[in-house]
């Protein structure tokens, strides 16, 4: 069954759609888990990224009568990016990390390879939250979610080139970011840089 059984779409938006142009819930379908990590990548918290999703699909819902038929994936991620970028903005966002489960016991040696994925993981958000939101939208469309420049240009409305240039030095920014926190390990250091 659907997920939007019972939803009606307005006889304008079905009438003015693209032929070829998928269905609200073929794109809830076929996009969402995309959608839900790139959330995730641009700095919205798991916990909060259903809210955030379903802000996006009810976008997607105003919007699809007049979507262009051009790039569904580019259109669909500068939605996405759009609402991370509230999101990020709004007054309500919170730094705690609220669980209601308990960590699961395991080895030894599932627990250092955990811990390593873990750091890198830690690293690298930290490292996105470094860059400026333009940076940081540019490069995860791009190197997480893959789109192409193209998309990634159509996703934040910026010509070709600056959105390669944003890429360009945001994959710097990072590497710094990855080289200083290595350097910090080394030097034996407790606290970890990043």
């Amino acid at each position: 069954m659907s997920p939007f059984h019972g939803v009606d779409e307005r006889p304008a938006e079905a009438a003015n759609q693209t032929a070829g142009t998928p269905s609200l819930a073929e794109i809830f379908e076929q996009h969402t888990p995309f959608l839900w990590r790139a959330l995730i990548n641009l700095g919205v918290p798991a916990a909060e990224a259903p809210d955030q999703c379903q802000e996006i699909m009810i976008t997607v819902h105003r919007r699809l009568g007049s979507f262009d038929g051009a790039s569904l994936r580019g259109w669909l991620y500068g939605i996405c990016v759009r609402v991370a970028s509230d999101y990020r903005r709004s007054a309500r966002v919170r730094r705690e990390i609220l669980t209601d489960t308990l960590p699961e016991a395991t080895d030894s040696a599932d627990l250092a390879e955990s811990l390593d994925r873990e750091r890198s993981a830690r690293r690298l958000m930290v490292a996105l939250s470094a860059l400026d939101e333009a940076k940081r939208d540019a490069f995860v469309l791009f190197e997480i979610e893959e789109l192409t420049l193209a998309e990634v240009s159509e996703a934040v409305g910026a010509p070709l080139q600056t959105v390669y240039s944003r890429i360009k030095a945001a994959r710097e920014q990072i590497r710094r970011g990855f080289a200083g926190a290595a350097v910090s390990r080394s030097k034996g250091g407790l606290s970890e840089a990043g």
